[in-house]
């Protein structure tokens, strides 16, 4: 039986409230893949896994709300 591939593409603490995030690819045994976010808060871990058009859309979420803050690096 094969195994699904897991590949760590980022790990960070996000601020100001310390939740560490993981942001990984995972190559599925059954031929597709997906980005898996591990977000640990304390004890508790929250975990996503989401395709290309989500991962897309959610990321300019997030660059454009950066952007409205002035905060981008």
């Amino acid at each position: 039986m094969q195994s699904d591939q897991i590949t760590s593409l980022a790990k960070f603490t996000c601020q100001p409230f310390r939740q560490e995030v993981e942001v990984q690819q995972v190559e599925h045994a059954a031929g597709y893949v997906s980005l898996r976010l591990r977000i640990r808060e304390g004890k508790r871990f929250t975990v996503f896994d989401i395709d290309a058009p989500t991962a897309a859309y959610w990321g300019q979420i997030l660059t454009d709300w950066a952007r409205g803050q002035g905060e981008t690096k």
